[in-house]
């Protein structure tokens, strides 16, 4: 891998190779295999099977057009002049990841538990061709997209689309399955010796701080851009059109019904209204929150704090959404979005350029919706928080939210550090003022209507 350059020959050769190795593990036939491709099997021992079928599918698919809810709040929040580049790294981060999550990402993940710290399944879905895994797959394999996806926008104008590429590519096979093995697959952390594991109904730890958390190391390997910090102090460097960031969070709000709500894995779950309710309730608290606080501290109405906070609301209410009470929910989504501004404020006074506030969203909100479990879980399906008499689940939220900090934190900057070592994971100064989509990727967002600087 280090040192190694692929010419023109290798870009050809590299994909064959893989199509190869693919095609030879398809004919290996393996012992023991679970096999229902058509769903016969399925649907004679549960024949209500289809309608839950349906349910996931859509659901998934409402979570997979999150994908155009992060272009497009990136887009807004965005200069012109990277607008190309942006919409590439949206768009090939989930083509890479479904790639690698079905080569060895899944296996990893929710593969037979070996010691509470892997999953040791096949690759390539090798032994479950069954439409039960498959469906499983699906579910999973967004979820992996969009903890990938989150990343883009906190290293966004300033990283080599190369180095974005090979991220994405060790974010889907080993950081996101293997801390969402911990909690999700059977392994250490939902299974901590003091009497509660950790919880994460929809993903606050597992997808949003795991991708905000890789994010603020990419950030800080990276450095600000140039004109964010002047004289010592941070500055606004505006985005080129705050319809497209409002259209995207509009978007995001919406799939975000398919992420909380499919995370029952079942229609006939009728929680799923008492969900759809505290996702609402959290997303308008937290944009509410944001948008006070604005005016507080500045005097002005500011839209992109507004449209930070509805996210940081529904990133905090991704974990205890199936736990909690109405009310618990606008009070976690308020928290959400005072922690956004925190969090933005401290990653700004620190010269840590976060261009779209991902850090601030994702990854704190993420932490904070992980410990919330803990403290207003009413004792649904078994999870009872502080409030309601029960610390020990608080302390394994605690437990949990330390480990998903360091792990993807930690991770996030062993990758990016190793990456600026072998090749320089930030483009030249020149390419950086005049944009990287022309150097980068040969065209304009908007050739037609951009003034040359």
């Amino acid at each position: 891998m280090f040192g190694i350059k692929v010419g023109k020959k290798g870009a050809i050769l590299l994909p064959a190779l893989f199509g190869l190795v693919l095609l030879i593990f398809a004919f290996i036939p393996i012992a023991g295999a679970q096999q229902d491709p058509n769903g016969g099997t399925t649907l004679l021992n549960n024949p209500s099977a289809p309608v839950d079928y349906v349910f996931v599918l859509i659901a998934g698919s409402l979570v997979f057009f999150m994908q155009a809810g992060f272009a497009m709040v990136e887009a807004g929040f965005l200069r012109v002049k990277n607008m190309v580049n942006l919409m590439a790294k949206n768009y090939i981060d989930f083509c890479i990841a479904t790639i690698t999550f079905f080569v060895v990402g899944y296996a990893l993940m929710m593969g037979p538990d070996v010691g509470g710290i892997i999953g040791a399944g096949s690759p390539f879905l090798r032994g479950s061709y069954d439409v039960g895994t498959y469906l499983k797959f699906f579910w999973m394999l967004v979820f992996a997209g969009t903890s990938a996806t989150i990343v883009a926008g906190a290293v966004a104008e300033r990283i080599k689309f190369k180095a974005y590429l090979i991220y994405t590519v060790i974010l889907s096979v080993l950081i996101y399955p293997i801390y969402g093995h911990w909690v999700w697959g059977g392994g250490w952390l939902s299974k901590l010796p003091f009497g509660a594991g950790a919880v994460d109904f929809a993903g606050s730890g597992v997808v949003h701080a795991i991708g905000g958390f890789v994010g603020l190391a990419g950030a800080v390997v990276l450095g600000p851009r140039f004109g964010k910090i002047k004289k010592g102090k941070p500055q606004a460097i505006p985005g080129h059109a705050l319809t497209l960031a409002t259209l995207g969070a509009f978007i995001l709000w919406f799939g975000w019904y398919g992420f909380n709500c499919g995370s029952t894995y079942s229609a006939h779950e009728l929680r799923i209204a008492i969900i759809a309710v505290n996702t609402t309730l959290a997303a308008a608290t937290g944009a509410l929150t944001g948008l006070l606080i604005s005016k507080w501290r500045t005097g002005k109405w500011d839209v992109g704090l507004m449209i930070n906070g509805s996210l940081a609301g529904l990133v905090a209410i991704t974990a205890p959404c199936a736990w909690v009470e109405g009310w618990a929910a606008v009070l976690i989504g308020m928290i959400g979005g005072t922690i956004m501004y925190v969090s933005v404020r401290f990653l700004d006074m620190r010269g840590i350029d976060d261009p779209v506030g991902a850090v601030a969203v994702h990854g704190f909100n993420g932490i904070w919706g992980l410990i919330s479990v803990g403290i207003f879980a009413d004792g649904t399906y078994g999870v009872t928080g502080l409030l309601y008499g029960n610390g020990v689940q608080l302390i394994a939220q605690l437990t949990s939210a330390v480990v998903v900090f360091a792990w993807a934190f930690g991770m996030g900057l062993l990758l990016f550090k190793v990456m600026n070592r072998w090749f320089g994971i930030r483009v030249s100064p020149e390419i950086e003022l005049q944009g990287l989509d022309v150097l980068e990727h040969g065209g304009e967002a908007y050739p037609e209507f951009v003034q040359k600087e």
